[in-house]
């Protein structure tokens, strides 16, 4: 619970976050995260869309494993798979998710190779957009190749809803941390020489995700031998709560890039399906009522395109405050930990980034650091969004290899 005199902090982090926002309208996205391939989902003969079956009662319980369709696979992993496991969703309750194992070239460490749990960027909602059902971007190929050529297994969970029944709560990161967390604890049982030493990396949506993952790894993971050693998050998403908590009419009439409609369609679906007790559809008008519907069905380098140029405030009838609790609800469903952490933490950020402009990151730091959390802070000032992943490599690599000893 933030204080008055930690509010009036906050209020002068979130001006200048502001005036960047105004930056961002202007300025061309290099690179972003919607270099994903979209079409027809290639399940590698494992389509659980619909499953109906038995769940096992306890998360990380591996429930499928098929080999992964070749055109999905890595060029620097030895095998790779598609599996299904048991996890908790957004309502706490049972659910399936499922996502992808790689495994390195060459043989294994006593001990097994030690275990990056990849936490994926935006793709959207819809079951068609499932990142283990697809082709990595060229990005994505690059990254996760390399840690597979430093000697990690990488284990990339779709997050519960994305190829799985219900809707994946976007921006929710404890639901996404389950996952996360809970495809190690199944690998360990899919007969693959993985080691016990663990650890994350995530990236924008991913990196909020991940960031939770890292906050309630221990406890997630409590009782199956794994030994949790730190996590990488780049392109931070935090404390936007303060800011989607003000949508409404009101708000500036911005025409915003197509990235930042898309994120919010998709924080308003994912907040509608997880709290539909607050009926945030009651102060959406027609037209919200359209964006909240294609952020549930569209993928991400679609929906960014069609909603260029939109002005979010033309989907409100009302404020989104307007209706009781929902303020509190909406930095609780998005809320990134700024302490808690038992692990080192790495914070990576692009200062071009104009998806997740940079004072998202440098206020979470500045919480971290005044919480005495176990945080190191990498700036990369000629770096957008998608750019700081490939070059934080130099600063995280090393920097896991020490962790993970």
């Amino acid at each position: 619970m933030f204080n008055t005199a930690r509010r009036r902090r906050f209020r002068l982090l979130v001006i200048p976050f502001l005036l960047l926002l105004g930056v961002a309208v202007a300025t061309p996205i290099a690179r972003a995260d919607d270099e994903v391939v979209v079409g027809i989902p290639n399940w590698s003969g494992l389509d659980v869309t619909e499953y109906s079956g038995a769940i096992p009662a306890k998360p990380g319980t591996l429930m499928a494993k098929v080999p992964l369709a070749q055109p999905l696979t890595l060029p620097a992993a030895s095998s790779a798979y598609r599996v299904q496991f048991s996890t908790l969703d957004q309502h706490n309750k049972k659910a399936t998710s499922t996502g992808a194992v790689f495994v390195p070239k060459g043989t294994a460490p006593a001990g097994g190779w030690p275990v990056i749990s990849w936490a994926h960027g935006t793709v959207g909602m819809n079951d068609d957009c499932t990142p283990s059902a697809f082709p990595r971007s060229a990005r994505d190929v690059e990254y996760l190749g390399h840690w597979l050529d430093q000697g990690y297994a990488v284990v990339a969970a779709d997050y519960v809803g994305l190829g799985t029944p219900g809707l994946m709560a976007y921006l929710n990161g404890k639901a996404a941390a389950h996952s996360i967390v809970d495809i190690v604890v199944a690998s360990q049982q899919a007969g693959l020489p993985l080691g016990k030493k663990w650890a994350i990396i995530g990236q924008s949506q991913g990196a909020a995700a991940a960031l939770n993952g890292a906050r309630y790894a221990t406890e997630f993971s409590r009782g199956s031998g794994l030994d949790y050693r730190g996590v990488v998050a780049t392109g931070i998403p935090a404390n936007l709560e303060y800011l989607y908590q003000n949508l409404g009419p009101q708000v500036p009439p911005f025409a915003l890039p197509g990235s930042l409609n898309a994120y919010t369609a998709f924080i308003l679906a994912g907040f509608n399906e997880t709290r539909p007790d607050l009926k945030i559809t009651s102060v959406l008008n027609k037209k919200g009522l359209q964006r909240l519907e294609e952020g549930r069905t569209t993928c991400y380098p679609i929906l960014k395109q069609q909603l260029s140029g939109d002005e979010v405030n033309t989907w409100f009838s009302k404020p989104l405050m307007s209706i009781p609790g929902a303020a509190p609800a909406l930095r609780e469903y998005m809320k990134t930990p700024y302490k808690g952490y038992d692990r080192p933490i790495f914070l990576g950020q692009g200062l071009k980034d104009a998806d997740v402009p940079a004072p998202s990151a440098l206020s979470l730091y500045a919480q971290m650091k005044a919480n005495n959390q176990p945080v190191t802070l990498h700036v990369y000032p000629e770096e957008d969004h998608s750019g700081a992943v490939l070059a934080s490599m130099p600063d995280s690599t090393p920097w896991l290899a020490k962790i993970m000893r």
